[in-house]
């Protein structure tokens, strides 16, 4: 279910690091959730520089990239992990596309297991033996 959106100013970036920004965000998605690639879906939302305010400024006038990103995760992963999945997806935005990192903005949106679906069906169900296992190791004393 991991899914990641980065909404870009259209034009900013080539296809090479449009590619290079997707397979490693899906790599690292991966990898912080120890989860099979196969789960992973990597997004590219180009917006129209008309159409994206950077400081109250357009960027078709100012020129200024302030890309923005977003993940799904299940309710009940670590906070460490999200946190990881922040900074390093900041970090990537940085690397390929050259982005001032202070310009940089993400967010992590949990959802509960219930509100999700996998081939129609509620993650509730598919996955119960995963969460089950996260909220018995979330509840063991560190």
């Amino acid at each position: 279910m991991p899914i990641v959106n980065f909404h870009l100013v259209a034009g900013s970036s080539t296809p090479e690091q449009d590619e290079r920004l997707l397979k490693r965000a899906s790599a690292l998605y991966a990898e912080v959730l120890a989860s099979p690639i196969d789960r992973v879906r990597a997004f590219i939302t180009p917006h129209d520089p008309e159409q994206f305010a950077v400081a109250g400024e357009l960027v078709s006038a100012s020129g200024q990239h302030a890309p923005f990103f977003d993940f799904i995760v299940l309710a009940g992963r670590p906070a460490e992990q999200r946190q990881r999945l922040l900074a390093a997806f900041t970090d990537l935005l940085v690397e390929v596309l050259g982005v001032r990192r202070e310009l940089v903005r993400g967010c992590c949106r949990q959802v509960d297991p219930e509100d999700w679906g996998i081939a129609g069906q509620p993650a509730s169900a598919l996955r119960r033996s995963e969460i089950e296992a996260r909220a018995a190791a979330a509840a063991k004393p560190a």
